[in-house]
């Protein structure tokens, strides 16, 4: 565990080497993006466009999903582990490669959680949006949604490895499918023609959006936790055999 957090605090700080000057336009982006998604929703949702949601549950939902978008979605160091020889360093250390992985995630999300995410947490109030959740299940859900996020992080690093040389196409059709599939940029509630319904247990849905659900009140904690932890288990279970099996296939760049 101790060089596990070693790790993490490495990364942190490699993400700081150049100052933190340089983190500040993609800061700015972000807050501006942010901006732009809350007064959007406020001009659909003044139009009483029927969603399901009130005005308070959208904003909220946009604005937390925005501040802990690594954590809605994870992507580790793995989807690129082969072409950019991340593969190499994390087999030459004596620790477990997954907890490596799960340790330089996460010190990389602690850069954009400090200077990002904790200051507009904390301006929420001046732009009408209450952070406040409707039930403290939210907080284990979001664990249990980062765990979900690891081992659908590991499937698709797994993917690269059996197609090879193919990292670009697997990152564009993951990131296209997760979008759609995770209910993080438009909330599964908001689909038509019964897509909603259809789409309502499949493993994306239980990332981010289902979080988010429980930190608005939109859903049922304990239905939406059991199936969280339903998808963990099976997801991670594929997720581990399947990288066991990957291992023979693995090439790198210097072997």
């Amino acid at each position: 565990m101790v060089r596990h957090l070693k790790t993490t605090q490495m990364t942190y700080w490699g993400k700081l080497n150049e100052g933190i000057l340089w983190q500040l336009p993609d800061v700015f982006i972000k807050i501006c993006t942010l901006i732009a998604l809350v007064t959007l929703w406020r001009v659909v949702m003044l139009e009483n466009v029927d969603t399901g949601m009130t005005m308070e549950q959208m904003l909220c939902y946009t604005y937390l999903n925005a501040l802990l978008a690594d954590m809605m979605v994870v992507k580790s160091p793995a989807s690129g582990w082969l072409s950019e020889g991340v593969l190499l360093k994390l087999f030459g250390r004596p620790q477990s490669v997954l907890g490596q992985l799960i340790a330089i995630t996460v010190g990389g999300w602690v850069p954009m959680l400090l200077l990002f995410s904790l200051p507009m947490a904390l301006a929420s109030p001046l732009l009408g949006i209450r952070l406040i959740p409707a039930s403290l299940w939210f907080f284990p859900s979001l664990l249990l949604c980062i765990s979900l996020g690891f081992a659908v992080d590991m499937l698709f690093a797994c993917l690269s490895i059996k197609l090879r040389n193919m990292s670009w196409m697997i990152s564009q059709i993951r990131t296209a499918i997760i979008a759609l599939f995770s209910g993080t940029i438009i909330p599964i509630r908001l689909l038509p023609l019964g897509l909603d319904q259809a789409m309502k247990y499949q493993p994306f849905a239980y990332l981010g959006g289902a979080s988010l659900s429980i930190f608005t009140g939109t859903s049922q904690p304990y239905e939406v936790i059991a199936l969280q932890v339903f998808w963990n288990l099976i997801l991670w279970s594929i997720a581990l055999y399947v990288m066991r099996k990957s291992q023979e296939g693995m090439v790198s760049y210097g072997g």
